[in-house]
């Protein structure tokens, strides 16, 4: 499975980012008059963010039994959206009829906010039982750095990368127990400057575990994924119980280049702050990540 530099849809399914806002009308009001009659997902990409859901998502709804939301990757609705309710989250999928009419069994989006919204968990295992959820996890030091380029090109960020790090704690005060106490709260810097808190993989995909089951998870290392899709590829296809299909081919999706290296102090200062995060990590999956081979 080669990895194409070029970026083209995911077979249709998805259209350019610059006009989501303007065709999304039209097929939202539809999919709301017809949401009873729609398919709910069967599987869920989860995040980590900045790990290559996008990637992995937009080479799955290339499969012929996958199918994913319309126009669009993630709803977002078990995170930021859970108020609108199950009715609102069902009408942006598919009709169950034309899924079953186009032998498409598999359905599902990304959101990769699920792994770290404290919520999430739960209302998955609730409104979805059986889903299967997908995890990708990345080297930590630089899924942060990647996370901070990130906000910082959609102006969620104005400070430095060090700075950031810095005021993470204070920014994070108390975030998490208002989303706990209020399902309708948001919070700006919870979702757009956890750099660090959301490398804690292992208090994440325990929280998932309770909630969903070890069984319906599957974790995978992005590191992993894009040096070699395909046997990475081949075992999401057997998690997710469809046939293995040859030539879908794996693009990388939402890169964003530094201007600068990661000056190599910070680099061990973070090391050394994720090395228990990375423990812990290794002994709920049962491997070393290859970031710390």
């Amino acid at each position: 499975m080669s990895i194409p530099s070029s970026v083209t849809s995911a077979a249709g399914r998805l259209l350019p980012r610059s006009l989501h806002p303007a065709l999304r009308v039209l097929p939202d009001a539809v999919g709301q008059a017809t949401r009873r009659g729609r398919a709910l997902p069967t599987f869920l990409i989860a995040g980590g963010q900045r790990c290559g859901t996008t990637s992995l998502f937009k080479a799955l709804v290339r499969h012929p039994q996958v199918a994913g939301p319309t126009l669009r990757k993630g709803v977002h609705y078990f995170d930021t959206g859970y108020p609108r309710g199950l009715d609102w989250y069902r009408a942006h999928f598919p009709l169950a009829a034309t899924l079953r009419a186009r032998g498409r069994v598999a359905v599902g989006e990304s959101s990769p906010y699920y792994l770290f919204h404290p919520l999430a968990a739960e209302r998955i295992a609730r409104d979805l039982p059986g889903v299967r959820v997908i995890v990708l996890l990345r080297d930590p030091v630089e899924r942060a750095y990647s996370a901070h380029a990130h906000e910082l090109a959609r102006g969620f960020e104005t400070e430095p990368f060090g700075r950031a790090l810095e005021l993470e704690d204070e920014r994070l005060a108390g975030a998490e127990e208002l989303l706990r106490a209020d399902p309708a709260a948001r919070s700006h810097h919870h979702r757009h400057h956890a750099y660090l808190r959301r490398g804690h993989y292992a208090d994440q995909l325990q929280r998932l575990e309770k909630h969903i089951g070890r069984d319906r998870l599957h974790v995978v290392e992005s590191e992993e994924f894009f040096a070699d899709p395909e046997p990475v590829f081949a075992g999401i296809t057997d998690f997710l119980g469809i046939a293995r299909a040859d030539g879908i081919g794996v693009e990388r999706h939402n890169a964003r280049p530094r201007s600068s290296p990661m000056p190599e102090a910070l680099r061990e200062r973070l090391r050394s702050h994720f090395a228990d995060a990375d423990r812990r990590l290794a002994e709920w999956w049962g491997r070393t990540p290859s970031w710390r081979a």
